[in-house]
């Protein structure tokens, strides 16, 4: 009688080897069980390791801006969930100041609309605006493709990625996209005890239903964002003159509506709202607890029914918001620069 010990053990050693390489050349994107369904288009672009690792190549570097100065991540940090915490509104080249605070990049799959006023509804569209705009990284798309296309590392690497010789705008769009839509969070305390492995403090679960009863109308679980747009009695900023969602749709009902941004990750990715006025939560609660004191007609629907709440609801609620940190997304060493791994 034959022994197929050995034979079998070969087989099941060159199973996993394959295994691990295929494993290996995923990008690290993945749908965590209790989300909705992705509403990116992955027909168009399908994710590969090499796809992604060329995209995070190029989130971080500032050959991208005129000047070489900024990257992507200038203004999209990762300990802050890929925004930025050191000033109000975003900063490009030669030190100009933008109008808007930059938003977080954080399960950009899920996004029908990008930016504070939704003025892009593609994700693989979505990075040309930095890169072109005069207050950001100001260096037209025709520049930073001859850049690229004299660059021997860049013509590897994207020819690794899309099978060309010739780099081109789409895939330029599609490596960024790759890493950006990559970056899920979906591990924060908040996730764990919704999993059962772990419990909410008494502190954290009268902040919990707090945040049911006030907030997740706008802020919809597991998203923690109802992709859309609301108007939120703020008044308009003198100096920025941003009119939001208005200056896209033209429709004069739309004025000083801005998107609601997710608040997964919410207690590092301050300062908040679109134009970073209010540096910490409580600046934030503070305004949400005075909204009621405001005419309807500048505040959307679902917002007038909001109450004062007291400095003990508060710092309950502000407990329950820090358990949507996500650790292993802020530090995941995939996330970092590719020097860094």
């Amino acid at each position: 009688m034959k022994n197929y010990t050995l034979p079998l053990l070969f087989l099941l050693f060159g199973l996993c080897f394959i295994s691990l390489i295929y494993i290996d050349k995923k990008a690290p994107y993945y749908v965590p069980k209790n989300f909705p369904k992705p509403v990116y288009d992955f027909k168009n672009n399908p994710l590969s390791r090499e796809k992604y690792e060329l995209g995070r190549m190029l989130f971080y570097d500032p050959m991208l801006s005129r000047d070489s100065t900024i990257s992507c991540s200038s203004c999209h940090s990762q300990f802050s969930g890929f925004t930025h915490t050191d000033h109000p509104t975003s900063h490009g080249i030669d030190d100009k100041i933008g109008k808007r605070n930059s938003p977080v990049i954080i399960n950009m799959a899920w996004n029908y609309f990008f930016n504070w006023d939704g003025g892009v509804d593609f994700l693989n569209r979505h990075s040309i605006n930095p890169l072109t705009d005069d207050d950001e990284m100001d260096n037209p798309i025709e520049e930073i493709l001859r850049r690229l296309n004299d660059n021997e590392k860049y013509k590897r690497l994207f020819y690794v990625a899309f099978n060309d010789t010739i780099i081109e705008t789409s895939m330029l769009m599609k490596a960024l996209a790759s890493f950006t839509v990559s970056l899920v969070s979906a591990d924060s305390k908040y996730d764990r005890v919704k999993k059962g492995e772990e419990s909410f403090t008494e502190q954290e679960k009268n902040g919990y239903q707090l945040f049911k009863n006030y907030c997740a109308s706008c802020h919809k679980e597991p998203l923690f964002t109802n992709r859309d747009f609301r108007k939120n009695g703020l008044t308009l900023d003198p100096d920025l003159k941003d009119f939001g969602r208005m200056e896209i749709t033209q429709n004069k009902a739309d004025s000083l509506v801005f998107k609601v941004p997710t608040l997964r990750n919410v207690e590092f990715s301050f300062p908040y709202m679109h134009d970073g006025r209010f540096k910490k939560l409580s600046d934030v609660l503070k305004h949400y607890a005075s909204i009621h004191q405001l005419p309807k007609e500048k505040v959307s629907k679902e917002l007038q029914h909001l109450i004062s709440l007291d400095d003990i609801a508060q710092k309950d609620l502000i407990a329950f918001l820090k358990t949507l940190t996500d650790k292993a997304f802020l530090y995941n060493p995939d996330f970092r620069p590719p020097r860094e791994n």
